[in-house]
């Protein structure tokens, strides 16, 4: 009995680099952290995690989703964009609190963005913001105020 010789050429995938928009991040009622949205459907959408990049369908039913670009913050004035905090959060020296530490969180955010409301911000709320943006820091995601979006748009 005679076995033939082949050989077996194995190519590796590159990785495909992904650029997140930060107008396509969502907020997902009942399930923690980001996502990516990339098709909605008439009962649903079908979203990426930025936590364990998994690919699910969300429904509509079940689940509210919230575009973070659509976020507001109390301050003592008038209310800023999520954006705006992230935005200050990423030019500010500071190392982020550990989110489950509520004092540690709000002493945090009295020092990056002293104008917001701490009496109407709750520490979940907070605690939420620092989650959300060390996964936009991992993902490699600039939040981009909704105004800044329509500047860049006219320029194209």
């Amino acid at each position: 009995m005679k076995i033939g010789c082949f050989s077996v050429i194995c190519a590796r995938k590159k990785k495909r680099t992904v650029y997140m928009e930060y107008n396509k991040l969502i907020s997902v009622s009942g399930m923690s952290g980001l996502f990516e949205l990339l098709t909605s459907k008439s009962d649903g959408a079908i979203a990426r995690s930025l936590e364990n990049n998994t690919t699910q369908f969300i429904s509509s039913r079940a689940h509210q989703f919230s575009h973070l670009e659509s976020i507001e913050v109390f301050t003592t004035h008038d209310n800023v964009f999520l954006a705006e905090i992230f935005i200050e959060m990423g030019k500010s020296k500071e190392k982020l609190p550990d989110e489950k530490d509520p004092k540690a969180t709000q002493a945090y955010f009295k020092k990056v963005y002293p104008k917001m409301d701490f009496e109407r911000v709750y520490p979940s709320d907070m605690k939420k913001m620092v989650k959300w943006f060390a996964q936009l820091q991992k993902a490699g995601v600039e939040p981009v105020l909704p105004a800044d979006e329509d500047v860049e748009e006219e320029k194209a």
